[in-house]
């Protein structure tokens, strides 16, 4: 502490000694400090008064610079202002050209907007509230658009569908018109540079996939078209549709990333399309606009489809159209199968195969295989030809049923020519005639012959386009023409022949038509081959049954003829009224043999136009059935008895019968051929009338013997009805010597035929 307190005051000393060294230098600042001070309180006021003059004269000027300053503001305001409106402005266009392109229905060009707005503009003014709303809009807006263009295809595909058989039947016309343009041309020399593919013909449908005329924004497939007259030309299919709403919505789904969402929504409603365009009406079957329109309708299908496939990428691709044509070939040949069997007009049967060609070639030029329909046209060609042979067993019926069967008469050269030209017939002797005279077959000769050639022209209209070879064609014919031959036509005689009142008349006219028929085979032979080109010598060229049917007609009319006769024959002969216990001795035949004789001259008279066969088998026929019905008629059981006297009248009735062999009623029997038909009555007769029992017993088994068609069995039935007589009629017969002696041998002869019968039997 003292020393701190020295410390102190050594310092207070020094502090004190400076003072006093210092203090007239500051007496004198203070005196000069308040001179300072005086002046400074002028100097004060006179800045104040500055100031004060200052302050009052700048007061405007501050004004202006307030004024001025907000200007420069406001002017900053405003050119900011004015930048970002640059920006704003291109978005706020872009999304007003959007809404308009919306209004309008530019959906593509609209979602080619929304991408720019929202890629390039929007960014640039993000932070702006409006900008945010936009941003929040567009996937709306996406969406709007995606729905509003798939609306568009639903309307593209329902008008589409109404409108395939538009679409079919236009490009149906068009094959239709380059197969008549490609006749003209075979018919003519070729001239000029080459012709174009029929496929570049059939360039139907405008491919331009995007259009800006606000018409193909909004068309949705189909423009109406006024229906074209058949000599001017036929509006192609860019006529008729526009394809823009699929492209429009393939693209927007492609840029949207949902192609495949669209690939498979526009295969799959396609696809129930076609199920719908390949049923068939049930009705289809009754005129041939059903059959037009529904091939209309397939082709209009597949013409779009053929379109899409070549306009767009991968929308439609061949393995799709191929599954779709193969569900459609099968469908259809299903469908023609069915309602081609109902059809029983063989004119609406080529009407149908026509149609089916042009459906076959029209869908061959877009790249379908059409393969399966020429098959199927093979089947209803067999259907053609049944119904063909229907149509003509009409024909054949109502000119067999009109038929005179008598012959043709001719009274001038122009009425002979004009069946010589109808029908090939050749006659020198009938050529060198005088008028009038007459054709030996009556007139369904030449009018049969015409409706076989008819009959081979409508098998020839149905082989045409169906690229056949010419053999393919003829064999085609032939078997036809068979069929007409064998089964019709064979048919048709066969039910004339076996009329019931058909006549021998009639019968032997048909024999002598079906053998000019016959003969008439071999020019329908050459009339094939001039139409087909096919040489009947060509390996497996087959030939015609002609010839077999009409013999098979002629024998059946022979048989009929013959059955005719004998049926006649029996009529007369139950007319028979034999007394057979009379005792008289008569000396003519009986009336109804008289007139059954008279019947069979007239009959044979008839024949002479007759093969010389027919004519004798039906005599022989005849006059073999008379000798056995003869025989039946002696020998039946209801005759018990019978005389001497009954068994000469009866044996003048056989008498007449040899004369009319004799006489020969058909030319051509050697000597007594004919005679011999009554050789088993005359022996048997002979034996009784003579009763030469002794000869035929004692030659009974040789070879030579006089009786030899005498069967002991019908003398012994013959001789007991004799027997029986002699003993009811001759009831005193034992007292005369005479009339037992005669018992006697009847019993005796009696006996022995009994025992022949036994020996050879046994």
């Amino acid at each position: 502490m003292e020393k701190l307190e020295t410390r102190i005051r050594n310092h207070d000393r020094e502090i004190e000694k400076m003072c006093n060294f210092h203090y007239q230098g500051f007496v004198d600042s203070i005196t000069e400090l308040l001179k300072v001070r005086g002046e400074a309180q002028k100097l004060k006021n006179q800045v104040t008064d500055t100031n004060r003059k200052l302050q009052h004269e700048g007061k405007e000027l501050v004004i202006a610079m307030e004024e001025l300053k907000q200007c420069r503001l406001q002017q900053r305001n405003i050119s900011a202002t004015v930048d970002k409106l640059m920006l704003c402005l291109p978005v706020l266009e872009m999304y007003s050209k959007l809404r308009d392109q919306m209004k309008t229905k530019r959906h593509y060009p609209a979602l080619k907007t929304l991408e720019h707005l929202e890629h390039t503009y929007l960014p640039q003014v993000s932070h702006y509230r409006f900008c945010k709303v936009m941003v929040d809009n567009i996937p709306k807006l996406r969406e709007e658009i995606k729905d509003v263009s798939m609306s568009d295809l639903k309307d593209f595909l329902e008008s589409i569908r109404k409108h395939s058989d538009k679409i079919g039947e236009t490009a149906m016309k068009q094959a239709q018109q380059q197969r008549n343009l490609d006749n003209i041309v075979l018919q003519q020399p070729r001239i000029g540079s080459k012709r174009k593919s029929k496929k570049d013909t059939y360039i139907i449908f405008d491919t331009e996939i995007e259009s800006t005329s606000p018409k193909s924004e909004q068309d949705s497939g189909i423009l109406d078209v006024e229906d074209e007259e058949d000599d001017e030309e036929v509006p192609g299919a860019q006529d008729l549709v526009d394809f823009s709403p699929v492209y429009r919505c393939l693209h927007i789904y492609s840029v949207l990333g949902a192609r495949e969402t669209f690939e498979n929504y526009y295969r799959k409603q396609r696809r129930k399309q076609a199920r719908l365009v390949l049923q068939p009406p049930s009705n289809m079957h009754e005129t041939l606009d059903g059959y037009r329109k529904y091939f209309n309708q397939i082709v209009g299908f597949f013409v779009v489809e053929d379109h899409i496939l070549h306009t767009t990428q991968g929308l439609v691709n061949r393995a799709y159209i191929d599954e779709l044509w193969e569900m459609a070939l099968s469908k259809t040949i299903a469908a023609l199968r069915t309602h081609s069997s109902y059809c029983s007009d063989p004119n609406l049967v080529l009407d149908l195969k026509n149609l089916i060609v042009l459906f076959a070639d029209t869908l061959q030029v877009y790249g379908f295989p059409v393969n399966q329909l020429f098959d199927m046209l093979l089947e209803i060609r067999d259907q053609y030809s049944e119904t063909l042979l229907k149509k003509w067993a009409g024909i054949f019926r109502n000119i067999l049923d009109s038929d005179n069967y008598s012959p043709i008469p001719v009274t001038s050269e122009e009425v002979y020519k004009k069946v010589v030209g109808q029908f090939p017939f050749q006659d020198t002797e009938l050529e060198k005639q005088p008028f009038p005279k007459k054709f030996p077959f009556s007139e369904f000769v030449p009018k049969v012959y015409n409706q076989i050639k008819e009959f081979i022209y409508a098998c020839l209209k149905f082989s045409e386009d169906l690229h056949l070879s010419s053999t393919e064609v003829d064999d085609m014919i032939r078997k036809s023409t068979n069929l007409l031959l064998t089964r019709t036509l064979s048919n048709s005689l066969q039910n004339v022949i076996k009329r019931k009142n058909i006549g021998l008349t009639e019968l032997v006219q048909i024999i002598i038509n079906t053998t000019h028929l016959e003969k008439s085979c071999k020019y329908l032979e050459e009339f094939i081959t001039n139409i087909t080109n096919v040489l009947p010598e060509t390996v497996h060229t087959t030939k015609l049954y002609g010839t077999t049917t009409f013999k098979d007609a002629r024998h059946a009319a022979e048989e009929e003829i013959y059955t005719n006769l004998n049926q006649k024959i029996d009529q007369f002969l139950q007319l028979a009224d034999y007394d057979w216990m009379t005792g008289d001795l008569g000396n003519k035949a009986s009336d109804y043999l008289v007139d059954l004789i008279a019947f069979l001259r007239s009959t044979f008279a008839v024949f002479t136009h007759l093969p010389g066969k027919v004519a004798q088998t039906a005599c022989m026929s005849a006059c073999k059935h008379l000798a056995t019905s003869l025989m039946q008629l002696l020998l039946e059981a209801e005759v018990r008895q019978l005389t001497l006297g009954a068994l000469q009248q009866f044996n003048l009735d056989v008498r007449e019968c040899e004369q009319f062999a004799r006489s020969g009623p058909v030319p051509g029997f050697q000597e007594d051929t004919l005679q011999l038909a009554f050789i088993d009555l005359r022996q048997l007769l002979d034996l009784f009338i003579q009763w030469d029992w002794s000869t035929y017993l004692a030659d009974y088994g040789q070879p030579n013997c006089k009786y030899l068609r005498v069967n002991p069995v019908t003398a012994l039935t013959l001789l007991e009805k004799m027997k029986d007589t002699s003993r009811k009629n001759n009831m005193f017969a034992q007292f005369r010597k005479n009339e037992r002696d005669k018992q006697k041998l009847i019993d005796t002869v009696a006996k022995q035929l009994r025992g022949l019968i036994s020996s050879h039997h046994s």
